[in-house]
Parts: structure tokens; sequence; C-alpha cells
């Protein structure tokens, strides 16, 4: 099933509502951690605490494990939302850019961006998001989630320093690039190009992009190996998983894993790679040892972003059909719980920091589910 670009109203929540604030306020520099209370994140229960409104259509949210959560608002806002552990908006970025002001002396003038993802560096510091697509420069018709391979205009990735919430750099990638890693080592960025059939590697030295690799079509979520030596891609017009080798930048596959998978996590160990299957509405265990699949369970509808626990007991999903959020156990991949979200859930985090989940509802919406002792 292809992506949807399509923001509809949202729906009544029961949870508490925060109106996030029009005006910047500073960011919150404190950070209260939870007490150990000796569970592991399967064994805790997963309940709503917190909803975040404003002048939002967020695409994906995603933590920076330092206290920040970047929400990006596509071309519905063109915006990236900032927020705090307190749930206030420390600040609003827009996505507007003077390519030529960073080298990129080939787009003249000013252009609009769309962001999509975001991605971290492992100490937090820089996030680099993704755009969908530029807009403005004389640019011809860009792409849509239904596109086959053509002659797609490239678009561009942002490097932001999350210490003055500012772009600092800009990274020119393929046709609507949508996910993006960082490998553990910082060493390299790669960005998933959907209507590219590739994936852009990037040297985060210099920010330059070293080569595409051709992957097939509709490539979407990617996870790098502990050692920054492979990475996988969900290839979501397909249903393979694409294995880059990151020295040699020669590819295989893993077949077969089941229908439109996009979004992929490694353990914490990386012997195991957890797929959201859109087109089956279920999850798959998979043993890299064998590239054998261990087991599927169903959660919602048309499961899309997915992140896990820092203990690895417990995968959380958003089903964007559904309008729910599920919790996995991974051990045997048993669904915990299916909780209800506001319209159209479509990205999720986790912070380990104080055991919360942010999910991102494109209707226009963030809200926190917490695992607390039951």
């Amino acid at each position: 099933a292809p992506e949807t670009t399509t923001s509809t109203a949202p729906s009544t929540s029961t949870t508490t509502t925060t109106t996030v604030p029009t005006t910047t306020v500073p960011p919150t520099t404190t950070t209260t951690l939870v007490p150990d209370d000796g569970l592991t994140a399967a064994e805790r229960q997963i309940v709503a605490t917190e909803t975040i409104s404003g002048d939002i259509s967020p695409k994906s949210v995603v933590a920076n494990d330092s206290g920040l959560y970047f929400a990006q608002n596509m071309m519905y806002r063109h915006t990236i939302t900032v927020y705090d552990r307190d749930y206030q908006l420390v600040k609003t970025i827009d996505d507007r850019i003077v390519p030529s002001d960073f080298g990129h002396t080939d787009f003249p003038g000013e252009y609009l961006g769309s962001p999509v993802e975001a991605a971290f560096t492992s100490d937090g510091s820089y996030a680099y998001v993704s755009n969908y697509r530029m807009y403005g420069g004389g640019l011809s018709e860009a792409a849509g989630d239904g596109c086959n391979a053509g002659n797609w205009p490239d678009s561009f990735v942002y490097r932001i320093d999350t210490r003055i919430l500012e772009v600092d750099a800009l990274i020119r990638v393929g046709p609507v690039p949508k996910f993006l890693a960082v490998s553990p080592n910082d060493r390299l960025l790669l960005v998933s190009n959907w209507c590219g059939f590739d994936v852009s590697i990037v040297d985060t030295t210099d920010n330059r992009e070293v080569t595409r690799v051709p992957v097939g079509r509709h490539p979407r979520g990617i996870a790098i190996s502990p050692d920054s030596s492979t990475a996988y891609v969900a290839v979501m017009g397909s249903r393979d998983i694409a294995v880059i080798d990151l020295t040699t930048f020669e590819t295989t596959y893993i077949e077969g894993v089941g229908s439109n998978p996009r979004h992929l996590v490694l353990s914490p160990d990386g012997a195991t790679l957890y797929v959201s299957l859109n087109g089956e509405g279920r999850l798959a265990k998979l043993d890299l040892g064998t590239g054998e699949v261990l087991a599927k369970v169903a959660t919602g509808a048309a499961p899309r972003s997915m992140d896990i626990s820092d203990d690895g007991t417990a995968l959380y999903v958003v089903n964007y059909n559904s309008n729910t959020m599920s919790k996995v156990r991974t051990e045997d991949m048993v669904e915990l719980a299916e909780l209800p979200t506001n319209a159209n859930p479509i990205g999720i985090t986790y912070d380990a920091a104080n055991r919360e989940v942010w999910v991102s509802n494109y209707s226009g919406t963030i809200q926190v589910f917490t695992d607390v002792a039951p």
C-alpha cells in the first residue's frame, strides 16, 4: 500500500490537551529520570498521559535522548516543531532555505522544504531532517507517493545544530527522501529516496553524498548494525529487505519477509530485526543469522512507524488505519496492549529517560504515553 500524504481533521481526544505556545520558550536543561523499578519494559503497563496540539501536522516525531523531540510537519506547515520533556514548544523552525548560502549554487533563490523524518547523531547534538520535496526555483513537477522511477528532481536534507536549533548544513540527496539513519559511529548518514529507488550514502565529515545504492521500488525504513558495518533497508514496494555492506556498498537481499515492509528496528545486540508489514497488518521478527522469520503478530491495520525499548523487550508501533498504538513483547511477539490514538497515527518515538512514547498524528496532535509499573 502506498504512503498517504493526506491530512485529515483531528479526532476527539479524551486525554489532557496542552496547547503549544506560539512564542519560543527557553529549552529545559533539567532532566528528571524515573527511578529504577526493577521491571523490564515488557512488564510495565502503557497508559495515555498527555496530548500536545497546535499549528502542526506531524508526519514524524523523534527524540534525541537529550531532552528534545523534533516533529516534522511536511508541506502542510513547512515547519519543524521542537519540544522539551515538559511538553513545551522550544522553537518552531521554518523550512525556508537559500541553497546557494550553503554552496548549492545550481539551486538559485529561496526554497521551501517539506520535513518528513529526523535522525540524530549519537550524542544528540545534530539532527538530520529529510524533505519530501523542495518548492521554488522553477523546479519541475516533483514526484509523489505513487511514483515510478524517473528523472525526478533531487531534494535536500537539513542538518540542524540542536544547541542553537538552526540549519547549519544542506545536503543534496535523491528524489522524495523519506527515512534516514545515522550510523552508530556517526560517520555515515543513510537516506532512503522513495522515488529514486535507491539510498543516498552521505559522509558526515563534509556532509556530501558519496554514492547512491539502488535497492528497489520505494525504499523506506533503515536500520544500521551496532558496529556500523551493515544497513538494512525496507523496500516497501516489495516483500524484501535490502542489506547494504557499508564498506563496499554491495547489496544482497533477505527475500519474502512480508507484504510492504515499511519500518525497521534492531534489537540492542543487533541479532534480531523487527519489521512493520504495512500490507499485512503485522510485525515480523527476523533472525539475522539465518534470515528466518521467527514469528509474526497482528497489530492494527497498516502498521507504520515503530520503536523499541532500550532493554529490547518491547516494541511500540502505530497502526495508521486503525487509529491505534500497539505495544508488543519481543520475546514471543505477543501484543500486550492496543490503545486508541487520534486520527492517522504515523510517527512514534521512545524516550528511555522517562519511559515515554510519543505518537505523532497526521491530523494535528502529538500524544504521549507512559510505561508505568502495573
